[in-house]
């Protein structure tokens, strides 16, 4: 039996990202919700790595502000 669900673009975006070349996006949601702890991430990333993942969380935050921005300006110009 299967299940229809809704995603964001952003969502579905970020699962795709995910999604290797021989999963159906069903085994991925099941790959990346599997329960783990967070210890077991620890030290998975060598510190470039996690330098790249620090800057590119950043960014994509700063990005995120400045649409939300854009898009209280448009909100209140209406």
């Amino acid at each position: 039996m299967s299940k229809s669900i809704r995603l964001s673009e952003d969502a579905y975006e970020r699962l795709a990202a995910h999604k290797r070349e021989d999963e159906t996006f069903s085994e991925v949601v099941l790959r990346l919700a599997g329960e783990r702890s967070l210890l077991e991430l620890a030290g998975i990333l060598s510190d470039d790595e996690a330098d790249a993942l620090r800057d590119a969380v950043s960014e994509r935050r700063t990005r995120r502000g400045e649409e939300l921005e854009d898009t209280a300006g448009q909100m209140r110009g209406a």
